[in-house]
């Protein structure tokens, strides 16, 4: 039987991945936007990935991991902590799985996300201010005989699905000179790189995070796992640590990592709106403000809108503007 570590992180992995996720989901709209070219001063191809089921890119990670868990797994049911896309990821698993998930979840999570997960099936459990005490908790109520799976978030099942998304990228648009990437935990950006190293080897991978939550950013630059205070508004991008399982891949493969104010991230949501017709929440909005910042802008560039799961908040907040 195929253990989880017979998942390797490889292009051939992520092909297979494809195929699987490709029977659940459709392939995601890649749009150009007149408005957003024009005020950016460069082609912006926008990966609308908010379209897909509970709103995120991450439940591609959820349908691989459907079709590869194991006997125990299904039995035991599953466990995961997250702010909210990962969790919602997971419970569309188990409901696809037929068995049962429970995701703690920490008092910062949005309710919509919260209640997201509920509606999947999911038993909710709230513990600690942060994703760090979320996840201590996670993985205690996964000890013991019988207790449930604990899924990490870059499981790499989990993982090899996310980078199905570029899977599809870089197969509608090639030729592109850079491509950039939210990053929380670095699942996508990993995929981006697998993929991008393969399908298109001259395209820059460039990942973007909160300055209000910078370990992974931290990380990268040191390349040890750090760990930061954690205060963005951007739920999809508060971390409070590195990941040892993505660190590597993104130190080999990522051109560049920059970071973005929680305005900025504001910022671009609404451009998003006002020029692109769409409703990002805030990770989702992320990549088109690393692009903003920098200076010295590529030619034809792919930004992913990996979410629309738009808080009560962060909605009023691009009314006020």
């Amino acid at each position: 039987m195929e253990t989880i570590e017979d998942q390797a992180l490889t292009f051939a992995g992520i092909e297979t991945a494809g195929e699987i996720v490709a029977r659940e989901l459709g392939t995601t709209p890649l749009v150009g936007h007149p408005l957003l070219d024009r005020f950016a001063g460069t082609e912006i191809l926008v990966k609308h990935e908010h379209v897909l089921p509970t709103g995120s890119f991450k439940v591609r990670g959820g349908v691989y991991l459907a079709a590869r868990l194991t006997d125990d797994e299904r039995a035991t049911g599953l466990v995961t902590c997250s702010t909210g896309n990962h969790a919602q990821s997971v419970a569309y698993a188990a409901r696809i799985a037929r068995c049962h998930a429970t995701v703690v979840m920490p008092s910062s999570a949005p309710q919509v996300k919260r209640d997201a997960v509920a509606a999947l099936g999911a038993t909710v459990v709230s513990h600690g201010d942060c994703l760090g005490d979320a996840a201590a908790h996670a993985r205690s109520l996964a000890t013991g005989p019988g207790a449930p799976s604990y899924v990490d978030t870059t499981d790499p099942r989990i993982v090899l699905g996310h980078a199905t998304a570029y899977l599809e990228l870089f197969r509608q648009a090639p030729g592109l000179d850079a491509v950039f990437v939210p990053i929380g935990s670095g699942t996508g950006a990993v995929g981006a790189c697998l993929v991008r190293d393969v399908l298109a080897p001259a395209c820059r991978v460039i990942g973007v995070q909160s300055a209000a939550a910078p370990a992974a950013w931290r990380s990268w630059r040191s390349g040890a796992v750090e760990t930061a205070p954690s205060a963005t508004r951007a739920s999809g991008l508060a971390t409070s640590s590195g990941y040892p399982a993505t660190l590597p891949h993104l130190r080999a493969g990522l051109q560049d990592f920059v970071l973005v104010s929680d305005d900025a991230i504001d910022a671009a949501a609404r451009l998003l709106a006002s020029h692109a017709h769409t409703l990002a929440e805030g990770a989702g909005a992320a990549a088109l403000a690393g692009l903003l910042a920098t200076d010295a802008r590529p030619g034809r560039v792919a930004v992913m809108c990996t979410g629309g799961n738009a808080s009560a908040d962060e909605i009023a907040r691009l009314a006020a503007a």
